[in-house]
């Protein structure tokens, strides 16, 4: 943490700190991975209904989230500032803004059949997957509680029990959905139903371990005593930080499922290549999310200790070392594409060919937007971490939307390109992101920081 920490003293900090991150994205990953084999192995319909049911609590999830987001960089810098009074208020009140947010989309959650009829989905398909919302639903509290308290604890470093919860959470959705999805040992076959009860518990044992954690481990900070008292001043100040996390993180989701729309219009076959390139790309991401975390929680540290030389020095590693991964990435990408697509389908399948060679063109594109997407993360993590976000917002909005979208469109259907062009599309709205992002950082704020820290 000292000011003239070596380059690859930078590099071991943010690896120690981001490696368990990664690891925690991961298994994360891991539960929607296990829900999607299981509910495949039951039937094709809960299957198509679990995608559509997780994909409508997915951005609600991430529209509330940028509040727990925001507690990351503020206990950060109050950590650097040894303001233990603050950390308590400022992971207090996310919980309350996390709950308020909870409460209110609730509603949409149990009460969703209309919603997702008015979608355009197919009657029987928008009923199971409402059915399994009524049930998984009112896990929006307890994981938008998990993403405050894992903020808390990735802001003071203890990211090895982030990885350790996560895992064991992992685990426990495996084992409950074996049981009540299929009616394996001694449990009633729920299927679809008992796939949302695992999702549930799941949220629950989440919860259960953070908060265990957070009272037996971190007692001087007493997170829970009196939390049903308001604290409107630092409710504010959540509050601001946090909502344009929330559009910025909902402005990049709904760019995947514009992408997946525009996919569909291709046909079944080039969807099918589509969700196996997002899948292969979402794994290799992860790498990138944590270290933008990782960045997030020492350029508050830095920030807490007025210190723009060591903000510097750590944002100029961690963007070098989310790029070599992106070379790596991008280097595996292109030489072994059949193999990774390969993975996801079977020898049998009649469209294994067809899928084949329209992936294979669609991966490439995906290496490539590795490099750019990698590089927004790190933009918008930085910026996080020196608690900047409302500007970031509308640099994710424009990019995404008023760019990457039409370029999508234009690339794949008014020039012909299809699905390559569709990806290209989406890699020039995330690499106009990670322009601005990376300028705004290194061109305006870090020069802020300095000239005040030198007045």
């Amino acid at each position: 943490m000292h000011p003239t920490m070596t380059l690859p003293a930078h590099a071991r900090a943010i690896a120690v700190l981001g490696l368990p991150l990664i690891g925690g994205h991961l298994a994360q990953m891991a539960i929607g991975v296990t829900d999607t084999v299981m509910l495949g192995w039951y039937g094709v319909e809960a299957l198509a209904a679990v995608t559509l049911a997780a994909t409508y609590f997915f951005v609600l999830f991430i529209f509330g989230s940028g509040f727990a987001w925001a507690v990351m960089p503020m206990v950060a810098t109050f950590q650097a500032e040894r303001d233990e009074v603050s950390i308590r208020r400022a992971t207090r009140m996310g919980l309350w803004i996390s709950l308020g947010f909870g409460l209110c989309v609730l509603p949409l959650l149990i009460f969703s059949a209309p919603i997702l009829r008015l979608m355009g989905q197919e009657e029987e398909v928008a009923a199971d997957a409402a059915l399994y919302l009524t049930v998984a639903g009112w896990g929006i509290i307890p994981a938008l509680f998990v993403m405050v308290l894992k903020s808390y604890l990735a802001a003071l470093e203890r990211t090895q029990v982030v990885l350790w919860i996560t895992v064991l959470a992992a685990v426990v959705n495996a084992l409950v959905n074996y049981a009540l999805i299929f009616g394996n040992w001694g449990a009633p076959e729920l299927g679809l139903r008992g796939a949302a009860l695992a999702s549930l518990s799941t949220q629950i044992v989440s919860l259960v371990g953070v908060v265990v954690y957070a009272v037996v481990a971190l007692p001087q900070h007493d997170l829970f005593r009196r939390l049903w008292r308001p604290d409107w001043e630092m409710f504010a100040r959540v509050f601001r930080l946090g909502w344009p996390i929330s559009i910025t993180s909902l402005s990049e989701v709904g760019l995947f499922a514009a992408s997946a729309v525009m996919m569909g219009w291709l046909g079944t076959v080039p969807l099918a290549a589509h969700g196996i390139a997002v899948q292969l790309a979402s794994i290799t991401f992860m790498v990138h999310l944590g270290l933008s975390n990782a960045a997030t929680v020492r350029a508050g540290n830095a920030l807490g200790r007025r210190d723009s030389a060591h903000l510097a020095r750590g944002a100029g590693v961690v963007t070098a070392m989310s790029l070599v991964f992106s070379v790596v990435t991008v280097t595996f990408f292109f030489l072994y594409p059949e193999f990774f697509i390969g993975i996801f389908i079977l020898d049998t399948d009649p469209a294994r060919a067809q899928i084949l060679g329209i992936g294979v063109g669609i991966l490439f594109m995906a290496g490539l937007f590795q490099l750019v997407d990698g590089a927004q993360a790190i933009g918008l993590g930085v910026l996080r971490g020196v608690q900047d976000t409302t500007v970031p917002m509308v640099y994710a909005a424009v990019s995404y939307w008023v760019i990457g979208v039409p370029c999508s469109y234009v690339l794949g259907f008014v020039l012909g390109y299809e699905g390559i062009g569709v990806w290209a599309g989406l890699g020039i709205g995330l690499g106009v992101a990670a322009v601005l992002l990376n300028a705004r950082f290194w061109r305006t704020v870090l020069p802020g920081l300095h000239h005040a820290q030198a007045a």
